[in-house]
């Protein structure tokens, strides 16, 4: 009935967006998109992250004739674009194969398998169709962020910023500065999806041979973000220091929309803020940074995996942190916000699971407090903030750290005790 229910929620869900995108932008939605990669040159990454999520379910056969289906089909499908010179955009010639491949075991499914072994396939199809959904859910939302907020609080974040002393704009000057640094970061920054798939994999990896999923695990985290995060898109739209305050990047915003041409070397003034317009192309994504929510969630996640994982959730996570306020993506409040947001989601699914215990009600209660007190000060005390940053960068600091805290010492509390190995007491000898 679980598993029902979110299906018809999802269904439901993109069918609202699919409107709100024909509405709004006069373009396909994600459920039209989707349905056009069936036949016409899609982005590989997202369908065959999808594919390598869905085979946690099958046996190493299986998997093999899966990966050797898609292979094939997308060979098939490279052969005709060639041979009838067909446009297909850089970077898009394979895919089709992985989708070919989900939907096929979703029908072998209905068709050659019944009870438990259905649904356990038919769970693992949806779930790399989710992964391959909330992509282009998040572009929608994107759209919608551009077409519907015509002014941006920009200003009222940059004043804010001040109480962190402007991290993004002290990052941007010292990423200018690394040289060789800046690709490394970009990459990172731009395949955070591949980091969440690796860790997810780990923590899937035993469902094929215990016949079912664990309790809790990333992608549900990773959805419900980028489910419940695009609508405070829409409460609080902001675009970025680069945007805002710089030249922007190629095919979005520009000096002509900017407040001013500041970012990275001059420090906005503190003056009174107030909403400024903004063109229809660029996303109102900044506040919370949900990159950030994301690579913690990878983070928290890569904690119980191999040194090898732990490492590389590490190096994501900072890598990623660099990368947002760098590359003049996010503010540094947008960043404590993410975090925030991002430990209340956890701990919210972390309580369900535990049958909502009194502990866990109470931190999602607080996290949801102090991630309401962030945006409210944000946007109602930002003159405070930049007047007195020796008293509100601490406040908002420690407000994140006490978060963080929270769920540290609550979910370690429910994490089982393995009892101590007892050293066999000496036995006497024969003489």
């Amino acid at each position: 009935m679980l598993w029902a229910t979110a299906g018809l929620v999802a269904l439901g869900f993109l069918v609202a967006l699919e409107i709100a995108a024909r509405h709004y932008g006069g373009v396909p939605g994600p459920i039209t998109n989707q349905a056009r990669e069936v036949l016409f040159p899609p982005k590989p990454g997202p369908l065959y992250g999808g594919l390598a999520l869905m085979m946690v379910v099958l046996t190493w056969r299986q998997r093999f004739i899966a990966a050797g289906f898609a292979v094939g089909v997308d060979a098939v499908f490279v052969l005709v674009r060639w041979a009838v010179d067909a446009d297909v955009p850089e970077g898009q010639f394979f895919g089709n194969g992985a989708l070919w491949a989900m939907l096929g075991c979703a029908v072998f499914a209905i068709t050659r398998r019944t009870g438990e072994e259905r649904v356990l396939l038919l769970k693992g199809v949806g779930l790399g169709l989710l992964l391959v959904a909330g992509r282009k859910t998040g572009d929608t939302w994107l759209l919608i962020t551009a077409k519907t907020r015509p002014t941006v609080l920009d200003p009222y974040v940059a004043m804010a910023d001040h109480a962190l002393g402007n991290p993004s704009w002290l990052a941007g000057r010292l990423l200018e500065a690394s040289g060789p640094v800046s690709p490394v970061l970009d990459l990172v920054y731009a395949q955070l999806a591949v980091a969440a798939v690796a860790v997810a994999l780990y923590q899937l990896r035993n469902v094929a041979t215990e016949r079912r999923f664990p309790r809790h695990h990333l992608v549900r985290t990773f959805l419900l973000i980028g489910l419940v995060g695009p609508a405070f898109y829409m409460i609080f739209p902001v675009v970025g220091p680069i945007f805002a305050y710089g030249p922007g990047t190629s095919g979005t915003g520009g000096v002509q929309w900017a407040v001013a041409d500041l970012w990275p070397h001059t420090p906005p003034p503190i003056t009174v803020p107030h909403p400024v317009p903004y063109d229809g192309i660029t996303p109102r994504n900044c506040m919370p940074s949900l990159h950030t929510a994301w690579a913690t969630t990878i983070f928290i996640h890569s904690r119980k995996g191999p040194r090898l994982l732990r490492y590389a959730g590490t190096f994501w996570l900072t890598a990623t942190l660099g990368a947002t306020l760098g590359f003049g993506y996010h503010y540094g409040v947008d960043l404590l916000a993410g975090v925030v947001f991002a430990l209340t989601i956890e701990a919210a699914l972390r309580t369900y699971d535990h049958g909502w215990h009194r502990s866990g009600v109470q931190l999602v209660a607080y996290g949801t407090a102090v991630f309401g007190a962030l945006l409210v000060s944000y946007r109602y005390l930002p003159m405070e903030m930049a007047a007195h940053p020796w008293v509100y960068g601490p406040l908002v600091m420690l407000s994140t750290a006490s978060v963080i805290y929270g769920y540290v010492r609550t979910t370690g509390s429910w994490e089982p005790k393995t009892p101590p190995v007892l050293r066999p007491e000496p036995q006497p000898e024969m003489v």
